[in-house]
């Protein structure tokens, strides 16, 4: 083998393949809409999330002795791991 091939075969070609990787990966953040920042106007409309949609249309709860016995705590445990 020439130093040529040698040059061509241990360093363009695994050059050439990191470059298209790296213009593969980089394609995605040039074609996104630019992020919002801290300061900037905010032009979007308001959009709500919930972990519980169902939970949204519950009643709010009324402060009868008879329902607060419903809703009495009757779990124990938690962050400090006693059981």
């Amino acid at each position: 083998m020439s130093p040529v091939e040698t040059v061509l075969v241990f360093v363009v070609i695994p050059a050439a393949i990191y470059g298209a990787v790296a213009l593969l990966t980089l394609r995605e953040r040039a074609a996104k809409t630019p992020r919002y920042r801290p300061g900037q106007d905010w032009d979007y409309p308001p959009v709500w999330w919930t972990a519980n949609p169902a939970g949204v249309a519950q009643p709010v709860r009324s402060t009868d002795e008879e329902d607060a016995a419903q809703y009495a705590r009757t779990a124990w445990g938690g962050a400090r791991g006693s059981w």
